[in-house]
């Protein structure tokens, strides 16, 4: 079993600057590849970010790509997504996740099968 809690959500204006970060417990953390993704009001939940095991592998949605930084410390068990440049349409609950499936990044949501409570980040014009 893996926990994973994130934290680092809030309220920012366009323009500025978030760091989430993502606690996992449970297993031995270099062990699974990390992601990212969120969900908007009324929308699917959507890929964000993914990171391999090691780290030296990254993968980013085309939306946040130049903007959004994945990386994980396998030392102390977390990984963060920093978030430059946000966006009023980067609103949305943002969740980590987990995969025992993968060794490299993955997109897709099916091969991610733990999954953090979310934190909300909320980006005002």
């Amino acid at each position: 079993q893996v926990q994973l809690v994130e934290s680092g959500g809030g309220l920012v204006q366009a323009g500025g600057s978030l760091r989430l970060s993502c606690a996992a417990s449970g297993r031995t953390f270099s062990t699974y590849a990390m992601g990212w993704f969120r969900q908007a009001p009324g929308k699917e939940r959507e890929f964000v970010a993914a990171i391999s095991r090691s780290g030296d592998g990254t993968d980013y949605a085309d939306s946040v790509k130049g903007r959004f930084t994945i990386s994980r410390d396998n030392a102390k068990n977390t990984e963060y997504l920093q978030m430059n440049s946000l966006k009023p349409e980067d609103t949305a609950v943002y969740y980590c996740a987990a995969s025992t499936l993968v060794l490299g990044p993955t997109n897709l949501k099916s091969y991610y099968n733990y999954w953090g409570q979310g934190t909300q980040v909320t980006v005002s014009s």
